[in-house]
């Protein structure tokens, strides 16, 4: 369960799914002595840092949906000793996130641009942005090994959500106007760190981080889309 409001609105549930669920799959998985893999957040940080986090930084999430995925990350971490949690950053990929009604950031800005042709982004929330095809890469290299235990895993580098959708549009050659929002002009229903970058220190110490950075990541899913063959359509500004 990993729409934030949702979460905040319904935090039975939230930590039901999250932390419970997790519970159940951990004893499953020990019980049949298979390794579990488990998809975890940047948002277990309160992003007060200012520098990526480690592996070694104590989590203090901020809303309901770090706490309920984080409290997931310790089931797995206490009842299944063969098991690979990975948290992740800003994740984007080829198949439609329901929760998002099935549209990326990636896929939106470019949306917007063709029927709006302006666009205004935070300036202020910085990330990793992270193709889905690079994470599940991880997690196989990850899942042929017994390098068990708790992982960051994103793209490297980072940027502000401004700054992602300036790069999309820049190499999709999207002439759309982008301006940053004014702070306070999307206001959040549930509290979110500002500060999300995550550092693989773990994968690298084990010499298993496949990851490129972060403009590599995206260039490769625009290619893959098409973006990047003349297919993307061209829009004057407003």
């Amino acid at each position: 369960m990993h729409h934030v409001e949702d979460c905040e609105r319904e935090p039975e549930k939230a930590y039901a799914v999250n932390a419970t669920g997790l519970r159940n799959l951990a004893i499953v998985t020990k019980e049949l002595h298979a390794s579990l893999a488990h998809i975890s957040t940047d948002y277990v940080f309160d992003g007060k840092k200012g520098i990526p986090y480690e592996e070694s930084d104590i989590p203090l999430p901020l809303n309901v949906y770090g706490n309920s995925k984080l409290a997931g990350e310790y089931y797995v971490r206490t009842i299944n000793p063969k098991h690979f949690v990975l948290r992740t950053s800003a994740i984007y990929g080829k198949h439609p996130c329901r929760a998002k009604k099935g549209r990326n950031f990636v896929d939106l800005m470019l949306e917007l641009a063709r029927t709006r042709g302006r666009v205004r982004v935070v300036d202020d929330e910085f990330i990793s942005p992270t193709p889905t095809v690079d994470l599940a890469r991880q997690i196989v290299a990850l899942s042929r090994s017994e390098h068990y235990g708790l992982y960051h895993a994103t793209s490297e580098g980072s940027c502000s959500w401004y700054e992602f959708a300036e790069e999309i549009f820049s190499l999709s050659q999207v002439t759309v106007t982008l301006e940053p929002a004014a702070p306070g002009e999307f206001p959040a229903k549930a509290p979110r760190p500002q500060y999300s970058v995550l550092e693989n220190s773990a994968l690298k110490r084990i010499g298993m981080n496949l990851f490129t950075s972060w403009k590599f990541g995206l260039e490769g899913y625009l290619q893959e889309g098409g973006a990047l063959n003349g297919t993307s359509a061209v829009v004057k500004e407003a």
